[in-house]
């Protein structure tokens, strides 16, 4: 199994990271993507992949929840950064758009406005983009639709609605724990293509019982998709790691 989303720059991680990635290869993760979304962080997760080359990969953006502490100027340095470093992306992500966090409109604007930066930063840099949308489903599908971009992945996607659109698109989506407790996200990874699924935990979020996550959780959602689709779980193993691998270029060891 590959983690596709989890945030392993997290103080969460800051005493025992080596023990826990000990542990995700013990459990038979072939790999995992950690995904700085905060400036600030992105000196750690270059730290985090030079050390586990091969094994962590990283995507690097500026999350759309950060849009009202960002300035312009910052945003600039920040793409300058990620620039410098493109041989050590795999992805420009999570960016996008977050109804939830961000309720006014001149604000929503303003995260579209740097949404479509992001886009563009992808298309310079010729990475794929992983797309945060909470609550605007269809607005961050329009944006990619209208700034044509052909690779997108669809981060803990919400909307079972627009799955059709998506399909269309030829987009990815992830699946991650919450399917466990979801009837929504059952329903969205039964109507979603598996070629076009991937796997991810977004840990230290999503623990179970209240404990911290961990990339190793990606064995829930991929049970629960085996179990939804009526397939077995190491056909989802194996289709999902392959949809991780040709979607962020990956050459794992």
């Amino acid at each position: 199994m590959i983690d596709a989303h989890c945030h392993l720059e997290q103080p969460e991680y800051l005493q025992d990271l080596d023990q826990v990635i000990e542990l995700c290869k013990r459990e038979g993760l072939k790999a995992i993507i950690t995904v700085c979304a905060d400036p600030k962080d992105f000196d750690r997760s270059l730290e985090i992949v030079d050390k586990y080359k091969n094994y962590v990969f990283l995507c690097a953006a500026i999350h759309p929840e950060f849009v009202k502490e960002i300035t312009a100027k910052q945003v600039d340095e920040y793409f300058d950064r990620l620039e410098k470093n493109k041989d050590r992306l795999v992805a420009i992500g999570e960016c996008g758009l977050d109804y939830f966090w961000i309720k006014e409109d001149s604000w929503r604007e303003k995260q579209k406005e740097l949404f479509v930066q992001h886009v563009e930063l992808s298309k310079e840099l010729k990475l794929p983009l992983v797309i945060h949308s909470r609550d605007a489903w269809e607005d961050a599908l329009k944006i990619l639709e209208q700034e044509d971009v052909k690779k997108a992945l669809l981060h803990l996607w919400g909307s079972k609605e627009l799955i059709p659109r998506v399909i269309e698109n030829n987009y990815s989506i992830t699946m991650g724990p919450i399917i466990a407790r979801s009837k929504k996200h059952k329903k969205i990874a039964r109507d979603m293509p598996i070629e076009n699924i991937l796997l991810e935990t977004d840990s230290p979020w999503f623990g179970q019982n209240g404990e911290r996550g961990l990339p190793t959780n990606v064995k829930i959602p991929c049970q629960k998709i085996a179990e939804v689709k009526k397939v077995d779980i190491s056909y989802v193993n194996d289709i999902t790691d392959k949809n991780a691998v040709d979607f962020f270029s990956l050459r794992v060891l």
